[in-house]
């Protein structure tokens, strides 16, 4: 009987490996998405550092957070691809507004006096209703 060496792959072998491969990409592009989606959602997170650092400087020239609203911080927000509108409340509340094709977010960043007197600390919240995969890991619950 003459020695038969097997050679490439039998059908059943590729079809096992063709359905690896789809329960890979199945699981794997959703989380690409929603990374990608979160990426976006905190490039509007990042220009809303500006107007954080201007809120910081009224309040520190003003004496308090309560004499700070959006005519007196100097911040003008130029507008981005992501990221929709940043406004700054009395207070120095501000509300970044995301445009991205994954969802819209409004993020709200509230300040509030360190115990010591020298500095801010901010909360990121974001509405009960968002999908919290698409929010950046900082403003997550």
């Amino acid at each position: 009987m003459p020695n038969k060496n097997q050679r490439g792959f039998t059908l059943i072998e590729l079809m096992i490996v063709i359905a690896i491969i789809g329960i890979l990409v199945a699981i794997a592009l959703p989380m690409y998405f929603n990374y990608t989606a979160r990426t976006k959602n905190s490039e509007c997170l990042n220009i809303a550092a500006g107007a954080k650092l201007a809120v910081s400087e009224t309040a520190q020239d003003r004496g308090s957070l309560a004499l700070v609203d959006d005519s007196n911080t100097g911040f003008d927000f130029a507008g981005s691809k992501y990221c929709q509108s940043i406004t700054i409340a009395t207070g120095g509340v501000i509300t970044a507004t995301t445009s991205t094709p994954g969802g819209v977010v409004a993020f709200t960043l509230r300040p509030s006096e360190d115990a010591s007197g020298g500095s801010l600390d901010w909360e990121c919240s974001v509405p009960a209703n968002t999908d919290m995969m698409l929010v950046p890991a900082e403003c997550r619950p």
